[in-house]
This record gives C-alpha cells, structure tokens and sequence, in this order.
C-alpha cells in the first residue's frame, strides 16, 4: 500500500521529462529546407532605411510622369532632356524663393518681406533627386552608359541651378568653397603631423 501511494505521490520520470529536448523540438517545427527561404522572407520584411525608401518613391514618381507625358514615354526611351523636363516639372512643388533679376531682394539672403518671385525646388534638393534617380535606373537594370539622369546635360543644368540660385539668395557659395579647402587643409596638415616619426628620447 505503501508503495502504491508513493508511486502516485512521486514525481515523474526526469528521464520521461527529457525524450524530446527544447533544441530538437525547434529543429523538427523548422524544417531545413525551408529556412533559407524563411531567412529570405524576414530579410524582406524588415523595414527599408529611409534613404531608400526615398528612392523607392522617387523611382515611381518618374515613372508615373513618363505614363503621363504627352504622349507617354517608355524608360527606353528617355534621355536627359526627359529627365530636364521632369525637374522643370517638380519646380511648381518648390518651396524655395528665388528672386528674379529685377527683385529689389534680389541677392539679399535675407529679405526684409515677401515678393512675388516664384518659389522653385531648391538645387541642394534637385541634386539629392538625381543622385537617387541615377542609383535606382541601374538597380532596375538600366547600363551605366545609357543612364539619363547621368547625363552631361543633367549636370549642366545642375550647375547652372546651383549658380543662379546663390546669386538670386545672396549665397556666398564662393565663400564656402574657401572654408571647406581650409578646413581641408587643416585636416591634412594634422593626419600628417599625426604620422610624423617621434624623435628618440622624447615623451610619448
């Protein structure tokens, strides 16, 4: 009687706990197979970064402008002259004030009121544009050499964006290419005193 009460009281089998161990319980839920594509599956899940998700949307709203384009264009044949039209284009969304030549502001970075010069997209914004639209066209299978957004009349146009609107908003631009090639300078004058051999016998 004893005994039969302390079977019923004792408690179970460890050896009966520990037939099917934790890890082999997952590997039989997972098979192998299949976790290379469950691997790929959650690679594609996590969420993009922002830089390309930017990208993402710039691509398609390129896109949707060739389909809207009278008459619509195919991404075959766009040139640069597209891609000027299209930045032409994005200039009616611009927040960014840029005096005409004959605008009392013009030149003054800052304004003391408004004026009726036309807000266009600034160049600083343009130039990102194109630097995500140019990654994206090869990433979608375009060559490098037939990629219109690198186009030598892209890039002319880029400049010439560039100089007007420092000129219209009174940006000394020339001023900041002065600082960034000191600061240059600076920086390589201190990585090469950094790599100057130390003479013998003084403090480390």
């Amino acid at each position: 009687m004893d005994s039969a009460s302390g079977a019923g009281a004792s408690p179970p089998d460890p050896h009966g706990v520990l037939v099917v161990p934790t890890t082999s319980t997952t590997a039989e839920t997972i098979p192998g197979p299949s976790s290379p594509q469950e691997a790929a599956a959650a690679a594609a899940a996590s969420p993009p970064s922002r830089y390309e998700s930017q990208k993402r949307r710039d691509w398609n709203t390129f896109l949707q402008y060739l389909q809207n384009h009278k008459p619509p264009l195919t991404l075959a044949r766009c040139s640069g002259a597209q891609v000027l039209e299209f930045l032409k284009y994005l200039d009616q969304f611009g927040k960014t004030k840029v005096h005409m030549n004959g605008c009392p502001f013009f030149g003054n970075p800052t304004p003391p009121g408004p004026c009726a010069c036309p807000l266009k997209q600034a160049w600083g914004s343009l130039d990102a544009l194109i630097g995500r639209l140019r990654a994206a066209f090869e990433e979608n299978g375009g060559r490098p050499e037939l990629n219109p957004f690198a186009a030598r009349a892209v890039r002319i146009y880029l400049r010439e964006v560039k100089e007007g609107q420092a000129k219209a908003r009174g940006i000394p631009y020339e001023k900041k290419k002065r600082k960034r090639a000191a600061v240059a300078a600076v920086a390589v004058a201190k990585v090469t005193a950094g790599n100057a051999p130390v003479a013998a016998g003084s403090d480390q």
